[in-house]
């Protein structure tokens, strides 16, 4: 099978055109996407048509996946490793997560001992405007770093707050807690070396509720505000705006995304499946 890559972004982001994923690629064509993966962190693919079983079985090709326990009722039906985005009510009940507001930047599942490596998510229905999806490359990031604060944060862990999702509200079963130091989650390093590439890139998950282990509360928040000011350079930083049948893949090690919020009155159904990864391991 043959395509064509066309890059999006300055640091990140690359569009793969002439592929049919309801078909299942070959092993040079599937080699020839991950490298492409590898190198952009984010692929889009226009114009697909798939159901969650295609979506399923496509996704499957780049490892096995996850499915996320705790929103087990916003799992499309008959299909556990896909779960619904979406802001529509249907007879009273939400059928999907994460409704129309912001979603902060984040890193999806940082808060479980093995997050994710992948994330694949495929456009049903999309608003008129609005909702668009960021992502961040999270190597170049860190590169931005100066020299004297990189040395300041290297070997340290961060805890991975798993109360809330990323627009901020409390998970199913779940209680809030006001001591940052002491939130459920699971903890990481700051600078990650990414198992494929070998490169170092800061991993965050999200900065609501997020403790640097091992310090007093006030030195954490500090640092990590410090932290988080290298992340809003438009440079490192790829926008995209749906259309319907869009189908995005992106590197969760070494990317964070977010999504702005839309009219509340229009419709937004996306269904996302996740790559099962390994723990994280300190650069």
């Amino acid at each position: 099978m043959s395509f064509e890559i066309v890059p999006l972004g300055q640091t990140l982001g690359a569009e793969i055109k002439g592929l049919d994923l309801t078909q299942k690629l070959d092993t040079e064509t599937l080699a020839a996407v991950r490298a492409a993966w590898l190198e952009h962190l984010v692929l889009l693919f226009r114009g697909q048509s798939l159901n969650d079983e295609k979506l399923v079985a496509f996704s499957k090709q780049f490892g096995e996946l996850d499915s996320v326990p705790t929103w087990d009722q916003f799992h499309s039906p008959g299909h556990a490793q896909v779960l619904v985005i979406s802001n529509v009510i249907e007879a009273g009940k939400a059928i999907g997560v994460l409704g129309d507001g912001e979603a902060a930047w984040h890193t999806d599942m940082s808060y479980i001992e093995r997050p994710p490596t992948a994330s694949i998510l495929h456009a049903h229905e999309i608003p008129d405007t609005g909702g668009d999806t960021s992502w961040i490359n999270m190597y170049a990031v860190l590169d931005a770093v100066p020299p004297e604060l990189r040395a300041e944060i290297e070997g340290l862990e961060l805890n991975h707050d798993a109360t809330h999702d990323s627009s901020a509200t409390l998970r199913p079963g779940l209680d809030a807690v006001a001591d940052v130091s002491r939130m459920p989650g699971a903890r990481h390093p700051i600078i990650r070396r990414h198992p494929e590439s070998g490169r170092p890139a800061l991993y965050f998950g999200r900065r609501l509720n997020a403790y640097v282990v091992g310090m007093e509360i006030e030195q954490s928040e500090a640092l990590l505000d410090r932290l988080w000011t290298y992340c809003s350079e438009d440079k490192f930083i790829f926008c995209h705006q749906w259309q319907l049948g869009d189908v995005v893949m992106w590197d969760n090690r070494c990317t964070m995304h977010r999504r702005g919020s839309f009219d509340p009155a229009q419709r937004r159904i996306m269904h996302r499946t996740e790559i099962i990864g390994e723990k994280p391991s300190a650069a």
